[in-house]
């Protein structure tokens, strides 16, 4: 428990035996917030009473004296109080801060073990065409909640369904087919998925191209789209591969090879991995048993035409289709089976989908249905909903090629990074394996760090520029200070000390203090799904040392206690950093 909640804890305590209020949170509506102290006068801590003052019948002050007289006699890390017009600030015992801070390193790397399994879903894309700039907010959105839930106990599965089937794969197939020359990755030496993307645009310019002339023709648009030749084929492809035609089947799977090995290569430079891979060509049909069930049971409904709905219109919402009249299933008939099927397999207690904010009424709908079919667990689906990631030079375009495309982004941020460390010189002594590995770890570090920080829910915007600058809320800011603190370890040829009597110093405080709030703010976290909290706590802790740091000398320091304490208190931030960076997929690198 870190010092802030002891406080908080001996608060409600004291709250309950003086004053004689139960659970004052709870049944008085009041909230009694233990605050660090940022005013001039005197105390570590600031208490604010006014929320007592209508229950009480008493003045500000009064209740803050009160409540200080018992603080002191009431625990054993209290050396006194001062009141300031109803403010009650404690000022803590110095062997109280240093108790903790042994024992927040002492318990680092312990974990208290939940016995829950969770399953994140992300990325999850098409394999018609490259990852893009939203899938990298996806990617590194999911992969970090899984990490953050890790850390925070629970058994974690990361898994993706991949949209292998449908119409679009068809469009880059058919494109291939008929000006592809046979090309291949190896014969062009272009990446998989690229390869495959280029003919999904190819195929978009033919559509429109016959659309246009059947449009000159005096076809209406409408009746241009569904009558162009070219879709007639893809849509005959479709049928084709339903069928399970021999040709078609082969080149879907070579095509599909291609883009997965593409894929993998993106994975492995974003540094995102997976437990599980589902494909929707084998998930496709799940679900039409659920439908029939739901209709044995009268939970659905079929239509004259066959078709079979839900109607959701007690939940607040409209009726939804299940099956089409002709048998088939649509997207919420596949999502509903392989729900029930990862339940079913895994024995996991909870499932995060990690899909962006424009499907919200998807999920809502997918949950009120699978409750409505008898799924208790149904309450333990949920939808990590997030905004749309933009540049400054706009939104992202797919059909017409001009995609923000995750290999190219990645590329210039290395590139980025490269540029502003041979600015500063800093890395001359390093060999150029070392060096490659520093622009590329500082590089994806700061397109990470940029993402991650800002709140899931939240649409951004995403500068690569600024993303990368060595000052503020950034990645390489992040990775210098801790490159930094592993120069002073290496120079002080550092080994770990335990440290009984110091008397620590009020920046001394503040870093204890933030360092014995990580694992509160890893867990708020993993409840919240929510990364910008681990990112922007690394950022505090990070002010907070380089404040330390540049008002406490170390290595010239004579006392030896005072500098082994400070260089403990060095170690542990510096521990602090590397894990919470790699809670959001950031490496970190001793030299920049």
């Amino acid at each position: 428990m870190n010092i802030k909640d002891i406080i908080q804890h001996k608060l409600a305590e004291i709250v309950e035996t003086v004053f004689q209020i139960n659970d004052v949170n709870q049944h008085h509506n009041v909230a009694l917030d233990v605050q660090q102290n940022k005013t001039e006068f005197p105390g570590d801590f600031t208490i604010v009473t006014f929320p007592l003052v209508k229950i009480l019948k008493k003045s500000p002050d009064v209740i803050a004296i009160e409540l200080g007289d018992a603080f002191t006699t009431q625990s054993d890390f209290v050396e006194s109080f001062h009141v300031v017009k109803g403010f009650l600030n404690l000022k803590i015992k110095n062997n109280f801060f240093l108790d903790n801070f042994n024992a927040t390193k002492e318990n680092f790397d312990k974990k208290e073990i939940k016995n829950q399994t969770v399953m994140v879903e992300y990325s999850s894309p098409n394999t018609n065409k490259p990852l893009h700039l939203g899938h990298i907010r996806n990617n590194l959105l999911g992969y970090s909640v899984a990490q953050i839930l890790k850390e925070d106990g629970f058994n974690v599965i990361k898994t993706q369904i991949i949209n292998d089937r449908g119409i679009h794969i068809c469009k880059s197939m058919l494109a291939w087919q008929k000006s592809g020359s046979n090309e291949t990755p190896e014969s062009t030496g272009i990446k998989g998925d690229k390869l495959v993307g280029n003919y999904y645009v190819a195929f978009d310019k033919s559509y429109k191209k016959e659309i246009a002339e059947l449009v000159e023709k005096g076809f209406e648009e409408d009746a241009a789209k569904k009558q162009a030749p070219v879709i007639k084929e893809a849509q005959q492809m479709l049928l084709d591969w339903e069928k399970g035609d021999e040709t078609v089947r082969n080149l879907w799977s070579e095509m599909n090879s291609w883009v997965y090995a593409g894929f993998a290569e993106t994975y492995r430079r974003l540094g995102v991995d997976f437990d599980q891979v589902q494909y929707e060509s084998n998930t496709y049909l799940l679900g039409k048993d659920l439908i029939q069930q739901g209709l044995i049971n009268g939970v659905l409904y079929k239509k004259e035409d066959g078709s079979v709905w839900c109607d959701l219109s007690e939940e607040g919402l409209d009726h939804k289709l299940l099956l089409r009249g002709d048998g088939t299933s649509v997207y919420m008939t596949q999502d509903l089976g392989t729900a029930v099927q990862r339940f079913e397999e895994n024995n996991i207690q909870k499932l995060i989908y990690t899909v962006g904010n424009e499907q919200d009424y998807h999920f809502d709908v997918l949950i009120k249905i699978l409750k409505k079919l008898g799924y208790t667990w149904a309450e333990n689906l949920y939808h990590l909903s997030y905004g749309m990631v933009e540049l400054p030079a706009g939104k992202m375009k797919s059909r017409e090629g001009t995609v923000v495309d995750a290999d190219d982004l990645m590329q210039e941020m290395y590139e980025t990074a490269k540029e502003k460390a041979q600015e500063l010189g800093k890395l001359e002594n390093l060999s150029e394996t070392e060096k490659e590995q520093s622009y590329e770890t500082v590089g994806i570090g700061a397109l990470k760090y940029f993402m991650l920080k800002v709140d899931p829910k939240k649409k951004m915007l995403f500068n690569p520029a600024e993303s990368i600058d060595f000052a503020g809320n950034t990645g390489p800011f992040i990775q210098y200070t801790y490159a930094r603190i592993q120069s002073l370890l290496a120079k002080a040829e550092y080994t770990e000390k335990t440290i009984s009597n110091y008397e620590i110093n009020d920046s001394e405080k503040e870093l204890v203090m933030n360092l014995s709030n990580f694992k509160e703010v890893i867990s708020r976290a993993a409840e919240t799904l929510s990364p910008a909290l681990v990112a922007n706590y690394i950022y505090e802790v990070v002010k907070s040392y380089n404040s330390f740091y540049q008002n406490n000398p170390i290595l010239s320091q004579e006392d030896e206690t005072t500098k082994n304490f400070r260089l403990e208190l060095s170690n542990l931030t510096g521990k602090t950093i590397k894990k919470g960076l790699e809670l959001l997929g950031i490496g970190t690198v001793n030299r920049m």
